[in-house]
């Protein structure tokens, strides 16, 4: 079980983590669903869908909203932002790394350059 006291990052990337979650965010943004919209592609009853979209709404992912027997749900994609912020500092990280990459076999191929034959 999920411990709600956690990051709201953490609760972010937990719900991230499942593929079916994922799925029923990206079904989120064509417009608003209701529960038995988001379960239909999957072969789980509304409870365990239930199950899948608390999980989405304690990470903000998600709003649910009743009306009268319906539950309609919509995409909140503000948290992404924060997930987004620090994945970023990774994208530095790895664009840093792969110019300097760039960098050393561009010196390489100055160094030695290759036989160029029929045109190539």
């Amino acid at each position: 079980m999920v411990d709600l006291s956690q990051n709201p990052l953490d609760l972010i990337f937990h719900a991230l983590g499942d593929e079916t979650r994922r799925r029923m965010l990206a079904a989120l943004v064509d417009g608003e669903r209701s529960v038995g919209e988001l379960a239909e592609p999957f072969t789980m009853s509304l409870a365990a869908a239930s199950k899948h979209i608390k999980v989405l709404e304690a990470a903000g992912l998600i709003k649910r909203e009743v009306k009268g027997r319906t539950h309609l749900c919509r995409l909140d994609p503000g948290p992404l932002s924060s997930a987004h912020q620090w994945l970023s500092a990774y994208e530095h990280f790895w664009t840093g790394r792969l110019d300097v990459l760039e960098r050393l076999l561009r010196a390489e191929d100055a160094a030695f350059p290759r036989n160029r034959q029929d045109g190539e």
